[in-house]
């Protein structure tokens, strides 16, 4: 293409420039001891970096032990959790990338099984292998579905620790270096299941019409903007639609976002479904960009920065997103565990690096040699190329 790539044109958000638009989502792996990042976190957060995108997401930290999804979810619930995250961080900031973590509580999806296990509820395999269940807490005294456990609501006075534990999981979150900071309001969580009124059905200033269902996730961003410092960007993760019949909705996300914006949020993370089963469960067919019109529509009407997500996984196809004005930065998920050098690929792809300059200077200097004294196998008849 003629034009710079939009894609890979540096972002400036309050203080914060990321060198492209490219960001690694959260993505739980499920490996924390004790709720410790660990060498597995080093090595699989610090190839992003390597390979190339502005921002990299460690996966969801829980602002409390009883928050956790499963046994292996990292935290961000006591001092001791901070070091193992900056030293993963500090990785990722020398290898030019920015660094964000996503705060989090399971809530009612809280004391599951490792995916690989089921992702279903504990059961006497995990009870066998160490893995108990524990007590979990909800908006309202409804399970994810028949044979979950039964989570407790929580009280109103029980509100306000809550939130400082959220503004404490902050103010740690600083101390690992972040540059950025996202509240996760998605998939059913916590924070999305007092959203819903599938799962709130709260008679307290917590609960029935949108605004109550609206006030814990408001409360907290509120309280979590006033100790994260001005200059860094401030994200909330959202469901813009449960995709169950009389579930929160795309009209609603609008309004929320508007709330948030007020509040001082500078980006809508723009991802659905959850509020039952899987956190990934959609609502609607999954097919690529899935999920881009939310993140259209939020932007458009609450005139704020938006993150795409959901299977993204072409350049062209990041690249046509963003110079449509359907949002400003495109989160990769699975595809970057597929491709950790996603983002150096795509500069490939969209002729912006032929001479391998992004690359590390390690890998570089021979890739270039080696494009320019290579011939590559193609199977007959395949005109596709090389893989992208």
């Amino acid at each position: 293409m003629t034009e710079h790539p939009l894609l890979l044109t540096p972002l400036r958000i309050r203080e914060l420039e990321l060198r492209n638009r490219i960001v690694i989502s959260p993505m739980c792996t499920y490996s924390a001891e004790d709720g410790m990042m660990n060498d597995w976190h080093l090595a699989h957060l610090g190839q992003f970096a390597i390979g190339g995108a502005g921002l990299v997401f460690c996966e969801a930290s829980a602002v409390e032990e009883r928050g956790r999804i499963t046994h292996g979810d990292v935290g961000i619930w006591k001092d001791e959790q901070i070091a193992p995250i900056k030293r993963v961080f500090d990785f990722v900031k020398a290898h030019g990338a920015r660094t964000a973590i996503q705060i989090a509580h399971a809530g009612r999806k809280a004391s599951m099984q490792r995916p690989w296990f089921g992702s279903g509820p504990l059961d006497d395999t995990d009870r066998a292998r160490g893995d108990l269940p524990w007590e979990i807490v909800g908006a309202s005294p409804i399970p994810v579905d028949e044979g979950w456990l039964l989570p407790r609501e929580l009280a109103s006075d029980e509100i306000p620790a809550l939130i400082e534990q959220w503004v404490a999981a902050a103010r740690r979150a600083l101390a690992t270096g972040a540059d950025v900071l996202e509240i996760h309001g998605a998939h059913g969580y916590l924070l999305a299941s007092f959203l819903s009124p599938i799962s709130n059905r709260r008679r307290d200033r917590y609960g029935g019409d949108r605004a109550g269902r609206m006030r814990l996730p408001l409360e907290i961003s509120e309280a979590v903007r006033a100790v994260w410092p001005d200059d860094k960007p401030l994200f909330f993760r959202i469901s813009a639609v449960d995709g169950a019949e009389n579930g929160w909705n795309l009209d609603d996300s609008v309004v929320l976002a508007r709330e948030l914006k007020a509040l001082g949020v500078d980006v809508v993370d723009c991802s659905s479904g959850g509020i039952s089963g899987a956190a990934t469960a959609a609502g609607v067919k999954r097919q690529p960009g899935y999920q881009v019109p939310y993140a259209e529509r939020i932007r458009k009407d609450a005139d704020l920065i938006t993150q795409a997500v959901g299977l993204i996984t072409h350049p062209l196809q990041a690249e046509e997103i963003l110079r449509e004005q359907r949002a400003d930065l495109i989160a990769i998920a699975r595809e970057a565990l597929n491709n950790p050098h996603w983002a150096l690929h795509a500069a490939a792809a969209l002729g912006a690096d032929p001479e391998f300059e992004d690359w590390p200077t390690q890998y570089g200097w021979w890739l270039v040699r080696r494009e320019r004294s290579s011939v590559y196998y193609q199977p007959p008849g395949d005109q596709a190329g090389a893989v992208e």
